[in-house]
């Protein structure tokens, strides 16, 4: 993956703040919509509640997957459409947890109106941290990143 593709997967992710996750539900996929703000190391942060089947399923089952889709324009063909597939882990961050503060800067800087649900108690943030990382570009170009490069590359400065 060369420069342009790595800039452009940082875009795609920076611009974007909703993804589909998909979770281990009674032994069988399960495919939600999440809004998601981004840590400086690439982790993903969601805010979900207790009640949400996808909470629970990430509780008993930590290992999930989110597809992030950009803009697809006039004339492109569904295959050319950017997006990027992350496999990783996720896990509940409590108030007492050291990255709970930025965690919940994050999640707030990209939706501020979201704030009130913070007083609700059913409501919990998750990080997910990456372990692999597919990125497609456009059509016929893919590209498999492994978690150290895409922390590394979403860490550099812009």
């Amino acid at each position: 993956m060369n420069d342009e593709h790595s800039a452009s997967l940082k875009d795609l992710l920076q611009q974007q703040d909703v993804a589909a996750l998909a979770t281990l539900h009674k032994g069988e996929p399960a495919v939600s919509m999440v809004p998601y703000a981004l840590l400086a190391d690439g982790s993903l942060v969601i805010h979900v509640s207790q009640l949400a089947t996808h909470t629970k399923d990430m509780q008993e089952h930590p290992g999930v997957g989110l597809l992030v889709l950009g803009e697809r324009t006039a004339g492109m063909l569904p295959q050319q459409q950017p997006r990027a597939s992350l496999h990783g882990e996720a896990r509940r961050c409590p108030p007492e947890a050291p990255e709970y503060a930025a965690a919940r800067g994050a999640y707030l800087a990209r939706f501020p109106d979201s704030e009130p649900m913070f007083g609700f108690g059913d409501f919990s943030l998750f990080v997910i941290q990456p372990r692999a990382v597919r990125y497609v570009a456009g059509f016929a170009q893919a590209f498999s990143v492994i978690a150290e490069a895409y922390h590394r590359l979403m860490a550099a400065s812009a």
